[in-house]
């Protein structure tokens, strides 16, 4: 579970600099799709995979070939990729004013359990980015497949500012 603390004054641009996070390339669609559509006050992402200069960071199955752990990571990496691609709809994370939804979308083998451990990788990053005011509800999913067979997608809705 992740808990809610006091976030830090600074905005998220700022976080991202004091965490040492450098963002990869926004997304390319793998598809006819686009990356980010704004609709009213909400930016609405397809869904983000763990890719960086449309290479995947992580292939397999969560406990499968691959760990907890390694699902955590990947999670992290898709979510690192959604923020590429508000920052390249909206020209700074700054604009965002909340979190309205994630979704964890998790390739998993038979009887995973782990899903809460696994989704955390992205719930703690956009808590420390975007901090604690900004912590969403999310929906957390074991499937059979993802796309190019990556392991995690993420769904991100983000409210901006006017």
């Amino acid at each position: 579970m992740v808990s809610a603390g006091t976030a830090p004054a600074a905005g998220a641009e700022q976080r991202l600099s004091d965490l040492g996070i450098t963002l990869p390339p926004p997304p390319t669609p793998f598809g006819a799709y686009v990356e980010a559509v704004k609709m009213g006050k909400l930016i609405f992402l397809s869904g983000m995979l763990p890719v960086v200069d449309r290479k995947p960071q992580y292939i397999g199955r969560v406990g499968g070939v691959l760990s907890s752990d390694d699902g955590r990571k990947a999670a992290e990496a898709a979510t690192l990729s959604g923020l590429a691609a508000i920052k390249d709809h909206l020209g700074s994370l700054d604009k965002v004013v909340g979190v309205a939804k994630l979704g964890v979308y998790i390739a998993t083998e038979g009887d995973f359990r782990d899903h809460p451990k696994v989704a955390d990788g992205a719930s703690e990053l956009l808590l420390k980015v975007f901090g604690a005011e900004m912590l969403s509800g999310r929906v957390v999913l074991g499937v059979a497949s993802l796309p190019l067979g990556m392991p995690v997608e993420i769904e991100l809705v983000v409210e901006v500012a006017d």
